[in-house]
C-alpha cells in the first residue's frame, strides 16, 4: 500500500484514484511485521502485540474505525475476538487459490447484515455486524 503514499505524482489517474490518494495519506496507519525494522508516510510499525495495539488504537481520541488489511493479520485478530464488524468489498475475479478469506481457528460467529451495495464495475460492498 506504500504506492498510494506518492500515487498523486503518477499520470494517468483517476479522479477516484486520486481522491483515494487523498485520503489514504491522511489515515494513520499501524503496521504489524516480522522482518521490517522502519516503515513510511503516515504509518508507525507495531511495537507491542495484537492486543495491546488494538487496544491501545480504540483508547485513541476520535470515533474513526479499525481497519484492518491482510488475511493472517485480521485471522489473528478475529481469533482474539476483537472484532466488531466486517466491511468487505468482493471484486468478480477469480484467482483459484489463496488464503481462506475467513481463517480461523474454528470459533463461530453470528453476523447480522447491516448494508449492501453493488457497484458499478460489478463490486459488491457487504457490511456485517459481530452479534455473538
Amino acid at each position: 500500500m506504500l504506492f498510494w503514499e506518492t500515487a498523486d505524482d503518477v499520470p494517468g489517474l483517476s479522479d477516484a484514484e486520486r481522491e483515494w490518494t487523498t485520503i489514504w495519506k491522511a489515515l494513520p496507519k499501524v503496521v504489524f511485521s516480522r522482518t521490517l525494522t522502519s516503515v513510511e508516510g503516515n504509518a508507525r510499525l507495531a511495537t507491542d502485540g495484537i492486543e495491546e495495539e488494538v487496544a491501545r488504537l480504540r483508547a485513541a481520541p476520535g470515533d474513526g474505525d479499525i481497519a484492518i488489511g491482510g488475511p493472517e493479520l485480521a485471522a489473528q485478530i478475529a481469533g482474539l475476538d476483537l472484532i466488531d464488524e466486517y466491511q468487505l468489498v468482493v471484486a468478480p475475479v477469480l484467482v483459484g487459490g489463496g488464503t481462506p478469506y475467513f481463517a480461523h481457528a474454528g470459533a463461530h460467529r453470528q453476523l447480522e447484515l447491516v448494508e449492501a451495495r453493488v457497484f458499478e464495475a460489478g463490486s459488491v460492498f457487504l457490511r456485517h455486524r459481530v452479534t455473538r
